[in-house]
């Protein structure tokens, strides 16, 4: 059975946050290759009809990520060999969404925003492969 121990939580949140930017800053620049492997693949396929959706409307998402302020274990439970794990994300970031034009639909790129995520990331305990997977986003 898998060890989910102090020194496991620590390692697993740390690799989260890394992740957790990468994810963010990969989606809001449309660059879902780069972050394929972070997901699995539902959470895949929305992300990437989300960034299908923005380019055939023409809009982009400028984001600057500013930092997680805090990210803590909410929850962790083992299904026999799956184990998943829910984090709670407080970060910073500026966001906005333009249009073709450069004219700002949503956001404000002076503004820094509070985040407040709830992910879940999965990964299979007999796996050889390390990495975690988001599995889920909860707002």
């Amino acid at each position: 059975i898998y060890e989910f121990d102090e020194d496991a939580k620590k390692e697993f949140l740390k690799g989260a946050q890394v992740a957790y930017e990468t994810i963010i800053t990969s989606f809001a620049s449309g660059k879902i290759n780069e972050i394929k492997s972070l997901l699995n693949k539902d959470v895949y396929n929305n992300f990437n009809d989300a960034i299908k959706e923005r380019s055939a409307k023409q809009i982009k998402n400028e984001t600057t990520f500013i930092g997680i302020n805090s990210a803590e274990i909410k929850d962790h439970n083992q299904n026999n060999d799956l184990l998943e794990v829910s984090v709670n994300f407080i970060s910073e970031i500026i966001t906005c969404i333009k249009d073709k034009e450069n004219k700002i639909i949503s956001g404000d790129p002076k503004k820094i925003k509070k985040i407040y995520d709830t992910w879940i990331f999965s990964r299979d305990t007999r796996s050889n492969n390390p990495n975690w997977q988001l599995v889920d986003t909860l707002n």
